[in-house]
């Protein structure tokens, strides 16, 4: 009797070391209100002791780069994570928090049959989203396919906030766990921080231009690897662009602080357009007035500024404008309450330019005007997106005009040309016929003090061929949100900072958004964009002036 029981309990143990070594191979899909998704299908190895969620694609040799997968260590409670990023690089990283912590309560109702395998429902919230997930311990696993619920059993189902999540389609038993899936070394693991910062680089590309260059005022100040035009306001450099696919999205950022300069200054970064046979960047090696002039109605004479035959204007990519002395005088000024911003960063959207960057050598350049021989320090950097734009997929740009004098100290004045009743006036010729053409339009008034143009709306009225086709108070009453980043912005006796001041369309530390003016669709042969702004009239030493910049986005 005693041999039988012997014999039993070994037979038990045998049969349950088998058990644990089993290996299943479970595939998920994704779903939403009830219909499968067709995505990348989830593919779950699983035994007793182990587990690693990859996906499909990387199992069939199909990969989309950068792909992750993870490795659980079920017995010592230990994750790792590994991510693809070519075919020869591969990074990991153990993951601290593969078994997190959450709160399930079982729930008495909802239990559901799933594969022929009984379920239990259990529920949960992350990020003030409602999880339920259905799991089973038939099979004696602890796994999910998304790192939640892995404690309770064998996850086969995840839904969050009712409507998405991920179901089981199939559970297979291997005859062995696969050999390509293995625990990375212990040797090769980066630090958490430093995987999530290559994994997060890997998905898009990165074109540094600027990093931590001067723009300043210096008088004969040479260039160096950055052509430094203007006295040094202004910085350019020659760039290559790569090739990029028209379901792309293209952003420019840029983080400036003070390295002297005190003051509110406007800031524009530019693209020199080269569609024509002249450029700006001629004008800028050879003296702004060996460029076209724009003559005002007084005769005042603006040089590179309007589109002509055989010459365009700088493509402005972004308007910004630098707040009161951002990290060189943290600590001149010291308030209770309030910590300054040590930089700004300005980050925008310029997919509408894909067309005249993508697969070329181009100059883009940064202007700061100040009078300062610090001045301010500037990185800047071009990144490409995959992911189709949706407000400027496809399209083609023209130079029409740009007010903002970048070159300043080289020759170009400020734009006052709109304190007269035809404002700003450019004929431009089309060699065939446009579709759903716009005007990307930016436009700031500056000026003046109580009376300037900076500080009191003034309507903007834009004309093609004599029509009215958009009129509108460029207005920002949101400057006041700022304040931490103007640490010597004056203070006045009644409570408020200069930098909190309403003003033409920009505040002290922000960007200018371009605005989308519809031209609808243009015939081929000559046209006449017109720009009106009531600009005010000259105090003293004080002069109210208008930067502006336009081109056509069409398809």
């Amino acid at each position: 009797m005693l041999n039988r029981i012997l014999l039993l309990f070994l037979l038990t143990c045998f049969i349950g070391n088998l058990k644990g070594q089993e290996t299943y191979k479970i595939t998920y899909h994704a779903f939403r209100d009830g219909a499968m998704i067709k995505q990348d299908p989830i593919v779950l190895f699983v035994s007793k002791d182990k587990y690693v969620i990859t996906k499909e694609s990387i199992i069939s040799g199909q990969v989309r780069y950068p792909a992750e997968q993870i490795f659980a260590d079920i017995k010592n409670r230990k994750g790792y994570r590994t991510s693809l990023l070519s075919e020869k690089r591969a990074i990991s990283s153990y993951d601290p928090g593969i078994y997190n912590k959450l709160e399930f309560i079982q729930q008495d109702t909802g239990a559901k049959e799933i594969l022929r395998y009984d379920t239990k429902l259990a529920k949960t919230s992350i990020n003030s989203n409602a999880i339920e997930v259905w799991y089973s311990n038939a099979l004696g696993l602890n796994a999910a396919p998304n790192l939640i619920g892995q404690d309770l059993g064998l996850v086969l189902e995840y839904r969050r906030n009712g409507n998405t999540g991920i179901r089981v389609a199939a559970i297979e038993k291997l005859k062995s766990w696969p050999k390509e899936f293995i625990q990375p070394l212990e040797s090769t693991l980066l630090d958490d921080l430093s995987y999530k910062d290559q994994l997060w680089k890997s998905r898009f590309i990165q074109i540094p231009i600027f990093q931590d260059e001067q723009i300043c005022f210096q008088s004969g100040i040479q260039s160096d690897s950055v052509l430094r035009f203007a006295e040094g306001t202004v910085i350019l450099k020659k760039v290559k662009i790569p090739e990029i696919n028209s379901d792309s999205q293209a952003f420019i950022e840029v983080v400036q602080k003070s390295n002297g300069d005190a003051y509110d200054r406007t800031g524009s970064v530019f693209l020199v357009a080269d569609d024509q046979k002249q450029t700006f960047f001629d004008g800028m090696q050879n003296g702004m007035n060996s460029l076209p002039m724009y003559t005002d109605e007084k005769g005042a004479a603006y040089p590179g500024m309007v589109r002509t035959e055989g010459y365009s204007p700088v493509l402005e990519l972004m308007r910004f404008f630098t707040p009161f002395g951002i990290s060189h005088f943290n600590d001149r000024v010291k308030l209770k309450g309030k910590t300054w911003q040590d930089s700004v960063s300005y980050r925008q959207d310029i997919s509408e330019f894909i067309s005249v960057l993508s697969g070329k050598e181009v100059y883009i350049g940064t202007y700061i005007g100040n009078y300062d021989k610090g001045g301010h320090k500037v990185s800047l950097e071009l990144t490409i997106h995959p992911g189709g734009s949706n407000y400027a997929s496809g399209v083609q740009v023209m130079p029409l005009f740009n007010t903002t004098n970048v070159m300043e100290m080289g020759g170009q004045g400020y734009p006052t040309m709109y304190a007269y009743e035809k404002g700003l006036e450019v004929k431009f010729k089309l060699d065939k016929d446009l579709k759903n053409v716009r005007l990307r339009y930016i436009t700031t008034g500056h000026g003046g003090w109580g009376n300037g143009d900076e500080f009191v709306p003034k309507a903007n009225s834009i004309f093609l061929d004599g029509q009215l086709k958009m009129k509108f108070t460029p207005w920002r009453l949101d400057c006041g949100s700022y304040r931490l980043y103007n640490p010597v912005s004056g203070n006045f006796e009644n409570g408020l900072s200069s930098s909190d001041l309403s003003r033409s369309n920009w505040c002290p530390g922000t960007i200018t958004n371009p605005v989308f003016i519809d031209l609808g669709d243009l015939s081929a042969g000559e046209h006449t964009i017109r720009v009106q702004i009531p600009q005010g009239p000259k105090e003293g030493d004080s002069q109210s002036f208008w930067n502006t910049s336009g081109c056509l986005i069409y398809e």
